[in-house]
């Protein structure tokens, strides 16, 4: 691909795997950060991918540091939002002007901390609207028909590292949008995973059954409406057809489907809590906006975390 990016994947579990995976399988130069048992599989045996989409396999570069993959162009910053800081501290060595770290994280105030440590205008944001997890060491499992990912300028410029990221992305095959307010759009993605996370944790259960019960669905559309609420005091434009439209889209998902979150739950892993829910709490604190919902979510999941 003439002009293409060199890319690294800090953080490659199921959406840097596959996002990673997709544009590395079109010939494009990414190398990938792992660690443990995922990474020795890596090594061994490559990047192995099953999707709904079609399943692929391929070698890749891999390490378990950022600095032994040389400068980046462009990074798809996917680590959980409680490892934003140590992880934007080792991109130091691979980080050149013009370098774009894109984040894919949940939450809406990790490009804030990135520009801090990295400087102003370092990071993109941006959101992905994909189920994927890491099945087994070395193997990305993709499990639903979205595969879609919004990216823009904090400061909604069409910069030209923007423009050459989309150009990769689509190169990969990947469903691919560059947008001009992309804080709405991380903001739009906060109101659902904030509700979604919470609540499929909290209940133990998919998101189905959580939207067919009258009263679960309604803790959920509680949930958005606060986060909507928060956003605006925050200063983000959110039209007023938002939570409708978030309610709408959550009862169409595969009733099967869980959150990171609960995924993590279940396995013994951190989960992101402060980062989702503990986060509207604060914003709402700090704004003056009630958030009784997500205070309830996030008191009994702390509770939960910390008797582990």
């Amino acid at each position: 691909m003439d002009g293409s990016l060199r890319t690294i994947v800090l953080g490659t579990g199921g959406l840097g795997g596959y996002f990673g995976g997709l544009m590395a399988r079109s010939g494009q130069e990414v190398g990938f950060v792992a660690r443990g048992e995922h990474l020795r599989a890596l090594r061994e045996h490559g990047l192995r991918v099953r999707s709904v989409h079609g399943d692929f396999e391929l070698p890749i570069r891999v390490s378990e540091r950022a600095a032994d993959l040389g400068p980046a162009d462009l990074v798809l910053f996917c680590v959980k939002s409680f490892d934003t800081e140590v992880a934007a501290e080792a991109l130091r060595p691979v980080v050149q002007p013009g370098t774009a770290v894109l984040s894919l994280q949940n939450g809406v105030d990790n490009e804030d901390k990135i520009d801090r440590l990295l400087g102003p205008g370092t990071a993109m944001g941006g959101l992905a609207q994909i189920e994927a997890t890491i099945a087994e060491p070395g193997v990305i499992a993709q499990m639903s028909q979205m595969q879609r990912l919004t990216f823009g300028e904090l400061d909604g410029r069409r910069s030209e590292r923007a423009e050459r990221s989309l150009a990769a992305f689509q190169h990969g095959g990947i469903d691919a949008h560059l947008v001009d307010d992309v804080r709405q759009a991380l903001w739009q993605k906060f109101a659902f995973i904030t509700a979604m996370a919470g609540l499929t944790t909290l209940a133990r259960q998919p998101i189905g059954p959580i939207m067919q019960l009258p009263e679960t669905a309604a803790l959920f559309r509680s949930a958005v409406e606060e986060c909507v609420a928060v956003g605006r005091a925050c200063g983000v434009y959110l039209p007023d057809d938002t939570v409708d439209d978030v309610c709408g889209f959550t009862a169409n998902l595969a009733p099967g489907m869980k959150s990171s979150m609960q995924r993590d739950l279940e396995k013994g892993r951190p989960i992101e809590l402060e980062g989702l829910n503990g986060t509207v709490v604060r914003l709402g604190r700090e704004r003056g906006v009630p958030t009784p919902t997500h205070a309830c979510i996030y008191g009994c999941l702390k509770l939960i975390v910390a008797d582990g």
